[in-house]
């Protein structure tokens, strides 16, 4: 026995489709996609092994794409389940989207239009079974179908390779019979391509492999994809699909724009809404009084999970509310009915002044729909010298995009009984106040720290292309360490915007007794400053690390309102309420280049 190698591509297979197999209710489709019956290819007859250990079924079961005519750019629904049933044929069920061409397409089946289906799929090993008058018969023993179609027009078979994705340099391990190599010269009869069969070289496999993983998980990196990256990896998808897929969900991401999510409440009705009343009717749902209390919060929230699209899981603060200024120096705007200690920050902004990065000039994007894209500029057009009569070589500017997806934040608060029955306007601030501050630690430490892990967002220790700096003394850099930051951003021609540093209190307190130099009696931290430059202080900060950069560059999202949900389990034998709060919220990097960090 030997194992070569040949050139197969891409191949397709065409079924009927049995209307009877169509649940119109839940938009879904039984279809057949495969079976053993031998079809004729360029090589020979080609016979598809239907035992489950010979079918990579992965790429399928996770959620396959369903195509119109193998257009990878036409999606129109998804594969659901995937079964190799006794018979030795392979079944799906598919189901459709809604939107406007998978509807039509959907259409065309319901009414016997499009009345076949076809399978585009890879071989990745056969073996050479029989000869028959002097056609040769392969049985695929290694084969992965990866997408189903919908056509109009079945694809000719005999054909074998895809139409739209005609990816011949895919190559096939055949394992043949030693006997049989003195017939491969009979290939030249035959008026097809002859296949090119190669030794395999495990070497060269392992060099192809390797070059697919780091291309996938560079890819992955680039455009905040790698957790799709890994998943890839591990299913076998080549480097030029995963690509492929990336491109879509980029294109399918919205662009930048604040939404109108506001209900439409007026401001009396802004200054009516009251987290205590809700609170307290959330906390106790058999209390009638409380929830004809909270009436107005309740139909307040009904409205905005209708607006924002979401079902809360206890009630939606209006957007409009987290807005609202309680500054009430103006008697007619509620000043004459307030004592005059209130705290005058409204919800949003409590949040932001909580937060160092945002205090550092982060730009933060509030009232957002849906994902979003940013784009972004990588490289700009070209200049050249020419000669007289001499014609300019075209060059174009390059753009990438930045894409932020909401990814929710929770945090808690236990507020005792006899709180939660006081209607003090100060109760009321102190309580937004505090959820405001519990949701801006965590979202400010994951903008410093967060690694894009386990539905979290990457932050700026965590992002591509930050520049780097090494400190010799753990917890102490000197003057030329820290100058060095600066550097770093400014060789790649971002020291601008709101350039300033952020460090631990620990590595602050070392800075402001180390030394510039030997003579001068000047410390490398002076005045909240380090050359000219003033430097955050926060424990939020990853130990022994000092960040210099452009804090315009870092982008908080914020999508929608406030969710409050309410568990009064935990502290039931105190009477304790533990107010729970919900955010959806991501971060990105404009350009990593805008920060360094020294570590």
């Amino acid at each position: 026995m030997s194992n070569e190698k040949m050139k197969t591509g891409v191949m397709h297979r065409s079924f009927d489709l049995s209307r009877d197999a169509i649940n119109d209710e839940a938009r879904t489709v039984e279809i057949a996609f495969s079976s053993e019956e031998p079809v004729s290819r360029w090589f020979g007859e080609e016979i598809l092994d239907h035992d489950p250990a010979s079918i990579r079924l992965g790429r399928l079961n996770d959620g396959g794409p369903v195509l119109v005519d193998h257009d990878h750019t036409d999606h129109v629904g998804v594969v659901e389940s995937v079964v190799i049933s006794g018979d030795r044929v392979g079944r799906a069920q598919i189901r459709f989207g809604k939107g406007e061409r998978a509807e039509e397409i959907y259409q065309d089946v319901k009414d016997g239009i499009r009345k076949s289906v076809s399978v585009g799929y890879r071989i990745h090993q056969m073996r050479f079974e029989a000869e028959t008058d002097g056609e040769e018969t392969y049985r695929a023993t290694d084969w992965e179908p990866f997408e189903i179609s919908m056509v109009s027009v079945p694809a000719d078979a005999n054909v074998g390779v895809g139409r739209s994705d005609d990816n011949t340099d895919f190559e096939t391990v055949v394992t043949r019979h030693e006997i049989i190599k003195e017939k491969e010269s009979k290939m030249d009869d035959i008026k097809k391509p002859a296949p090119v069969v190669e030794k395999v070289n495990l070497e060269d496999v392992r060099k192809v492999e390797l070059a697919r993983i780091n291309d996938i998980e560079a890819m992955g990196e680039q455009h905040g994809f790698k957790d799709q990256a890994r998943s890839a990896i591990a299913n076998g998808v080549s480097a030029d699909d995963f690509a492929k897929d990336v491109l879509r969900k980029i294109g399918e991401a919205k662009p930048v724009v604040s939404s109108d999510t506001e209900v439409g409440l007026s401001s009396d009705e802004v200054r009516e809404f009251s987290f205590m009343r809700a609170i307290h009717a959330l906390a106790n749902p058999t209390d009638r009084r409380a929830q004809e209390a909270a009436g107005f919060e309740f139909e307040a929230s009904r409205a905005a999970s209708e607006k924002m699209g979401r079902t809360a899981q206890g009630i939606m603060v209006p957007v409009e509310v987290l807005k609202r200024d309680l500054n009430v120096g103006t008697a007619t705007a509620g000043g004459h009915t307030v004592a005059t200690d209130l705290m005058s920050q409204n919800f949003i902004v409590s949040l932001e002044n909580a937060m160092q990065v945002a205090n550092l000039g982060a730009t933060v994007m509030r009232d957002l729909e849906g994902n979003i894209a940013i784009p972004r500029q990588t490289g700009g057009a070209s200049a050249y010298w020419v000669a007289e009569s001499g014609s300019v070589t075209e060059s174009a500017a390059a753009f990438d995009q930045v894409t932020m997806s909401p990814k929710t934040v929770g945090a808690f608060s236990d507020i005792s009984r006899k709180l939660l029955l006081q209607s003090s306007i100060d109760v009321e601030s102190f309580v937004r106040n505090e959820l405001a501050m519990r949701l801006a630690l965590a979202i400010d430490s994951k903008a410093i720290n967060g690694d894009g892990t386990s539905n979290t967002p990457t932050g700026i220790l965590n992002a591509t292309g930050t520049g780097s700096v090494s400190f010799a003394a753990s917890g102490a850099p000197t003057f030329g360490e820290m100058v060095d930051l600066e550097t770093a951003v400014a060789v790649d021609n971002a020291l601008m915007g709101n350039l300033s540093y952020m460090t631990t209190a620990a590595m602050a307190g070392a800075l402001k007794q180390k030394a510039k130099d030997s003579g001068s009696g000047q410390f490398v931290m002076a005045g909240g400053q380090v050359n000219g430059y003033g430097v955050s202080v926060t424990n939020q900060c990853a130990a022994s690390t000092a960040i210099f950069g452009n804090w315009a560059d870092l982008i908080i999202g914020m999508w929608g309102g406030l969710d409050l949900n309410i568990d009064t389990s935990t502290g039931s034998t105190s009477g304790t309420v533990r107010v729970v709060a919900l955010q959806d919220v991501d971060v990105a990097v404009r350009h990593g280049q805008s920060f360094a960090v020294g570590s």
